[in-house]
C-alpha cells in the first residue's frame, strides 16, 4: 500500500527542497538556507533551474507526490517558489 506524502507545515516544504536539489544536482545549496518564497527560476534565483530541471521534477513530483503539472501553463503558475509548489500539492491532495 502507498503512503500519502505528509501535507503538514513545515514538513512538506522541507521534503519539496530536498527532492528539488537532488533532482537538479544542486548540491552547493543548503537546504536550510532556501526559502519558501525564493524564486525556482530565472534571474533572481540562485538554483538558476532550466526547462530540464522542470521536467524533471514533474517526475519527482509524479512519482513522489503523486500530483501532475501538466503543460508549461501549469509548471509556471505553481513552480515559482516552494510555498506555490506546496499550495498546489496540498490542493491536489485535498488538504
Amino acid at each position: 500500500m502507498a503512503t500519502s506524502p505528509n501535507l503538514d507545515f513545515p514538513q512538506l516544504e522541507s521534503a519539496l527542497k530536498s527532492m528539488i536539489l537532488q533532482e537538479t544536482e544542486k548540491d552547493h545549496i543548503d537546504v536550510a538556507s532556501f526559502t519558501d518564497d525564493e524564486p525556482l527560476f530565472g534571474p533572481e534565483s540562485r538554483l538558476e533551474l532550466d526547462s530540464l530541471d522542470a521536467l524533471q521534477i514533474t517526475v519527482a513530483l509524479q512519482a513522489q507526490f503523486k500530483v501532475r503539472l501538466n503543460g508549461d501553463r501549469m509548471v509556471r503558475k505553481h513552480m515559482m517558489c516552494i510555498r506555490d509548489l506546496a499550495a498546489f500539492v496540498r490542493t491536489e491532495h485535498g488538504a
